[in-house]
């Protein structure tokens, strides 16, 4: 049975109890923006600014959670470089359980009806034949430019926590924490790393609110000057015993230095203490963006799994086959 209105803070930890479920078993099949930490992380910087946007639907079966879809529509963005950026297509977050895998129709279906006649993007997994045959079916089909050199699709890369080398910063800089440093420290961190963006002090306040957030799990690295020159937020799945890296950002001014790669050290050891066995974090793709690959890679990070980024225009939604 579906359910469909608004998302909320308890939908999310929903679609979060999904997520472990499936990375039980199927970590490969955890979609780029269904994992534990994303979703935390999606809803809770954009929940208050464009969260009106964002219809969901539920799935269950005897009470529990199976499928989920979330349709992020056309919206605008205004930015903290004073820019605005109007979206006008419709994109599509979504999971579903293997075992029950053929609620991907019902899925697609509510989307399209969401959406209306716009242009409309998806990222299911590459490795998920029985979804890709279904989208196909619905007209959609692969998005050449998302597969570019310069394309815009995820994989996601892991690593075990058994041998984690010692993380050394350059002299005068030193690890902090969110807990530690406070909000405007994190908020000061998160839109150096990534400008121009919408993050702002409320983003941050959303962040906080999400049930798996830590503040002693968001790490900053604090430059001689006191800027805040990088950071990252670990999410902690207690049940796998997994953390996630989401985001992972330098100040472009403190580029180079190794900033990024004894955090995620030091990252790794703070995640192991707290329980972690395994760590995940994603990164773009496409061969025009290797530098994150490489920063990940670079600490024993590998290739787990990466999206297929699928597209359906008005113009193709003619030719779709419901079979």
């Amino acid at each position: 049975m579906g359910t469909a209105e608004l998302l909320t803070a308890e939908d999310v930890g929903l679609m979060q109890g999904l997520a472990q479920r499936i990375t039980a078993t199927r970590p490969d099949l955890v979609n780029s923006d269904a994992s534990y930490g994303e979703l935390a992380w999606n809803w809770g910087r954009g929940h208050a600014e464009d969260g009106a946007t964002w219809p969901r639907r539920l799935w269950f079966s005897g009470g529990e959670l199976v499928a989920w879809g979330w349709a992020q529509l056309p919206r605008r963005v205004r930015r903290t470089d004073g820019s605005v950026k109007d979206i006008t297509s419709a994109y599509l977050a979504h999971q579903v359980h293997p075992e029950h895998a053929g609620l991907v129709d019902e899925v697609i279906a509510w989307f399209d009806a969401a959406a209306g006649d716009i242009e409309r993007t998806v990222l299911p997994c590459a490795g998920d034949e029985f979804a890709l045959k279904r989208w196909a079916a619905h007209g959609y089909q692969t998005d050449p430019a998302a597969l570019g050199d310069q394309g815009s699709w995820t994989q996601l890369n892991e690593r075990d926590l058994v041998d984690v080398e010692e993380p050394v910063l350059p002299k005068g800089f030193r690890f902090r924490t969110a807990a530690e440093a406070g909000p405007e420290a994190a908020v000061e961190a998160h839109v150096a790393a990534w400008a121009p963006t919408s993050y702002t002090a409320s983003s941050y306040e959303g962040v906080r609110q999400t049930p798996a957030y830590r503040g002693d799990l968001h790490l900053l690295v604090e430059a001689p000057d006191g800027t805040m020159a990088a950071s990252a937020i670990l999410w902690l799945d207690e049940v796998n015993e997994s953390v996630e890296f989401e985001p992972v950002g330098t100040h472009p001014g403190y580029r180079r230095l190794g900033l990024g790669h004894a955090m995620l050290l030091h990252g790794l050891h703070r995640a192991r203490d707290a329980g972690a066995r395994h760590a995940t974090v994603a990164c773009l793709g496409a061969p025009g963006h290797p530098h994150a690959r490489g920063l990940y890679y670079g600490v024993g990070f590998r290739e787990l799994s990466r999206d297929a980024p699928l597209l359906k225009t008005p113009d193709s939604a003619g030719g779709a086959s419901r079979d």
